[in-house]
């Protein structure tokens, strides 16, 4: 599947910020395989005096830039053309959860990818006794990896309830599990803590979701938005995979990813520093549009 993704993110102060010192990842990622990034561009007002280029420990293209000038406010744009591939169905050959331990002491690797840095605790994602005692619950029919990663994330989408207004993107995660409810960025938290609890490798998938109207409707324009769900290590053989507990599916060829880490500080779209005072407001939409109702459209 072609998609066209659009975004624009703006962020202004009320009080002009004398400098600034920022980090984007904000255009989709390839991925060998899965999702192929066939253009992309992505623009800022004002230009930065800066602008620097780089990939960051787990893999992620990055952009830096820095601001000497007063500013008021700053605005992202991007524009990206993104090959994104159909998911086969899911052959289990993934271990059982006390084979998966001695695979993991048998790898060796310490690239980024490697699962041995997505199992004990990160920034924004403790392990807590009350969620790994929620996700022990599913061990004892010992099921396979695979499939006790599906359990986790169904059961979190059956006892916790979407709400955009629960949290704000500073709440701790274990308040918005023992609240059971939030945004997808508290699902993929609460679901990290969960299966790390249990000695499986879990991450953090920044990227878009494409969002179907309902029939006879027209899609709004902006209507899509960031996204997050997960991904977990199963096995030597199976290796990571992606669930998104916010809709209770395995990731497919409508989840576009833009970058991954261990939980949302490693991933965040935008993050960074500025001297100015005051509050601060800002804005983000997204369109997330099949290539081929781009050519309808013209």
């Amino acid at each position: 599947m072609l998609y066209d993704i659009s975004l624009r993110m703006a962020y202004r102060y009320d009080f002009s910020a004398d400098a600034g010192r920022h980090i984007a990842r904000l255009l989709p990622a390839d991925v060998p395989g899965r999702q192929r990034l066939v253009a992309g561009s992505l623009n800022i007002v004002p230009k930065p005096d800066e602008w620097i280029n780089f990939v960051d420990f787990f893999g992620n293209a990055c952009v830096e830039v820095g601001f000497d000038r007063p500013h008021s406010k700053i605005v992202y744009t991007m524009q990206s053309r993104v090959e994104r591939r159909q998911a086969g169905d899911i052959l289990d050959i993934s271990p059982s959860l006390d084979r998966l331990a001695d695979e993991l002491f048998a790898w060796r690797d310490v690239a980024g990818s490697s699962p041995h840095h997505f199992l004990g605790a990160s920034p924004r994602v403790p392990i807590e006794q009350a969620t790994t005692d929620y996700a022990r619950a599913f061990v004892a029919d010992r099921p396979s990896v695979l499939e006790l990663v599906k359990l986790v994330g169904l059961a979190l989408h059956r006892d916790m309830r979407f709400d955009p207004k629960a949290t704000t993107v500073s709440t701790p995660m274990l308040e918005a599990f023992e609240n059971r409810h939030g945004v997808c960025q508290d699902f993929s938290h609460v679901m990290i803590a969960c299966l790390r609890g249990l000695g499986i490798p879990a991450g953090y998938v920044s990227g878009f979701l494409r969002t179907i109207p309902p029939e006879g409707k027209e899609r709004l324009e902006g209507a899509d938005a960031m996204h997050a769900w997960v991904r977990a290590w199963c096995g030597t053989e199976l290796g990571w995979i992606e669930f998104d507990p916010t809709n209770a599916m395995f990731a497919g060829e409508d989840h576009v990813v833009v970058a991954q880490g261990r939980d949302y500080f490693d991933v965040s779209p935008i993050k960074g520093t500025m001297r100015t005072s005051g509050p601060q407001s800002s804005t983000h939409a997204v369109d997330v549009v099949p290539v081929r109702e781009t050519a309808k459209a013209s």
